[in-house]
């Protein structure tokens, strides 16, 4: 990219970074010593800015650079991603908001604890949700490298690895200064810019080809090389039944994994009450389901614009494309609009980075501070101490985000949180769903339900062809490859469901009816909660 392009997308980037960072000044004014403050934001936020901030938390870098990359590379199969997506919150409408706040204070152990011994539960809980924390996190940190790596003209490895560093860095200061209510409002920038930028985009990529969607399909398969195949399911999925499994596998990781996210999830807690919470998750599907929309629109207009070639040559993985898409919207490398159109986009998908790796470390350090701190030293822990470890949380799972976005520079941003989605899909739903939902479910059947879709998810990932056995591999020069499929989900989320159930049937402890009752009367009525 030319010098233009640097200085104008460097400046956009400074000023985003320090209206976040004049935010998170500004409400660490405020009172943050308690847990309700720093965990909840005080519950003060209306549903139209909680669902403009949930948003805001899901619209990540894979949703922008990742999907509508794969969309430029393999058509219809990259789609997919968008559908799974957008029908994840089906899910996280009718089964999961209204209860999960009215059952909760601060994270999913709460809702799990309400009828079981805490201690196993939390811990087991904690640990599972900090897992899927740190994945989701790798993605973001990996498309911030793929980014910046673009704007300087280069793929250094030395770019790539600062700015990592940098974005770990920016998100420990969001969280441990602000807090969710600084996160929040950072969300909600963030929401609107990226809306802005995708409308401004589409309507661009819509008036190239005269409001003919028939014209830019037919021409995104003239020049992705495939032909009519772009266009129809199995380019990337439908090669041979591994593949084909691999495709379910995938659906049922994105679809059922929104709802066992950790820091969806905690986003519920920041409303008053159960009824705004399901309104913030109707603002936010109107959003996001906009959004959804509108990455099928670049990711084919990337493929018939830029080309598919073009694309993967700037990152195999395509997640540069609609920077690239921006880059030519505005009249090519060489031109004025061309030069602020892609520094615009850039900074627009820098921004989403920051604001969705802030909400992750805010829930994942809200699980080892609230859940695995609190549980270990009951007797001690007072808010304000749970609080401080929240705090030097952050750090040290900023620090692991940034070593694994390191290693994993090379992979695409929307497949590497589908492996955080089939992960949350396997240990946080099931027990989720049995806390909730089943009267007999006890405190070992709710352990192994976690760690009986935990471990399965994270030992098939290993042993999978992410890690080792092929050229696109973490580690291309090994080979340690037994499990044939890229997602887990297809094995370890029934694993999930069916250790919690074989766990309580073997328990020797019994329910106890009273705490189920307690719990039932609670998460359908509101009264009692926090």
């Amino acid at each position: 990219m030319t010098g233009d392009h640097q200085t104008l997308a460097l400046v956009l980037f400074g000023v985003f970074v320090a209206v976040t960072l004049a935010i998170t000044t500004y409400v660490s004014r405020n009172r943050q010593g308690s847990a309700e403050e720093f965990y909840a934001g005080g519950r003060l936020f209306s549903p139209m800015e909680n669902g403009f901030a949930i948003a805001g938390d899901y619209m990540s870098a894979a949703s922008f650079l990742g999907i509508s990359g794969l969309i430029a590379l393999y058509g219809y199969d990259g789609l997919l991603y968008s559908v799974g997506f957008l029908v994840a919150w089906l899910v996280v409408l009718f089964l999961v908001a209204e209860l999960v706040r009215n059952c909760g204070r601060f994270t999913l152990a709460d809702v799990v604890a309400a009828r079981m011994r805490e201690r196993p539960v939390r811990i087991a809980a904690g640990t599972s949700s900090v897992t899927v924390s740190v994945l989701y996190l790798v993605a973001q940190m990996v498309g911030a490298g793929s980014l910046v790596a673009l704007l300087l003209g280069g793929t250094s490895e030395a770019a790539q690895a600062w700015t990592v560093i940098g974005v770990g860095a920016l998100m420990v200061i969001y969280v441990s200064m602000g807090g969710m209510r600084a996160t929040t409002w950072i969300q909600i920038v963030k929401a609107v810019l990226l809306m802005a930028g995708a409308i401004a985009l589409t309507v661009l990529v819509l008036m190239r080809f005269h409001g003919d969607f028939d014209q830019l399909l037919r021409t995104a398969a003239d020049r992705s090389g495939h032909g009519e195949q772009f266009l129809a399911p199995g380019l990337k999925y439908g090669g041979d039944w591994t593949a084909r499994f691999d495709f379910i596998s995938l659906g049922l990781a994105l679809v059922l994994g929104t709802a066992g996210l950790p820091h969806i999830l905690s986003r519920f807690y920041t409303v008053p009450t159960a009824r705004a919470a399901r309104r913030s998750v109707v603002w936010s599907i109107g959003l996001i389901g906009s959004f959804y929309l509108m990455t099928i629109v670049l990711g084919f207009g990337a493929a018939a614009i830029v080309g598919t070639d073009a694309v993967r040559g700037s990152n195999a993985a395509g997640n540069t494309a609609v920077p690239l898409l921006a880059l030519d919207l505005g009249g090519g490398a060489d031109s004025t609009g061309g030069t602020v159109l892609f520094a615009v986009v850039a900074a627009i998908a820098f921004a989403t980075i920051l604001a969705v790796v802030a909400g992750i470390t805010l829930a994942s350090s809200a699980s080892v501070a609230h859940d695995l701190y609190a549980s270990l030293r009951r007797k001690h822990a007072k808010q304000r101490s749970e609080v401080a470890v929240a705090r030097v949380a952050a750090a040290g799972i900023g620090a692991v985000a940034i070593g694994l976005g390191l290693v994993a520079r090379d992979l695409n941003v929307a497949f590497l949180v589908g492996l955080a989605f089939a992960v949350a899909a396997s240990a946080n739903l099931p027990v989720l769903l049995y806390s909730l939902f089943w009267r007999r479910f006890t405190t070992r059947g709710a352990v192994w339900s976690v760690y009986g879709g935990l471990l399965p998810a994270l030992v098939l990932v290993a042993l999978s062809p992410v890690v080792s056995g092929s050229a696109g591999s973490l580690f291309p020069g090994v080979d340690f490859q037994y499990f044939p499929l890229e997602n887990p989900g297809l094995v370890s989320i029934p694993l999930g469901f069916l250790a919690g159930w074989f766990g309580t049937v073997i328990s020797p402890d019994r329910a106890d009816a009273a705490k189920h009752a307690e719990t039932e009367v609670r998460s359908l009525t509101g009264a009692g909660a926090a």
